[in-house]
C-alpha cells in the first residue's frame, strides 16, 4: 500500500477528501520525522514506537584494496511493533484493536 492509497482508505472512513486526508499524512509523517531528527522516541501506544537507533564507530576495510578505513558513528530511524500490532499480524486478524486502552 503506497500513500495514496492509505489516504483512500482513511478517506472513506473519516468522511473527509482524499486530498485533505493525504495533507493530514504529510503533517504525521513530518512531525515523526522532526522528533526522529531531534533523537526524540515517538510512542503511539497500541502501535509501536519509532527510535534512533546508534551505532558506534568502527574500523571496516575496503573489499577491493583490503586497506583499513574508519567507518564513522551512524543513526538510523527504527520502529519497534507494539503488542497490540504484534497480536493483529501473527494472527492475522485486523480487528484487534491498536487504539490505546487507558484505565
Amino acid at each position: 500500500m503506497n500513500k495514496k492509497q492509505l489516504a483512500g482508505k482513511v478517506s472513506e472512513k473519516i468522511d473527509q477528501s482524499k486530498a485533505e486526508t493525504e495533507r493530514i499524512i504529510d503533517v504525521i509523517l513530518n512531525e515523526i520525522s522532526e522528533a526522529l531528527i531531534r533523537e526524540e522516541k515517538v510512542r503511539l501506544v497500541g502501535f509501536g514506537n519509532f527510535i534512533v537507533r546508534k551505532r558506534k564507530g568502527r574500523i571496516g576495510r575496503n573489499p577491493q584494496t583490503g586497506a583499513q578505513i574508519t567507518i564513522g558513528v551512524t543513526k538510523n530511524p527504527g520502529f519497534v511493533p507494539g503488542i497490540n500490532l504484534k497480536k493483529s499480524v501473527k494472527a492475522n486478524d485486523p480487528s484487534i484493536d491498536l487504539s490505546p486502552h487507558f484505565f
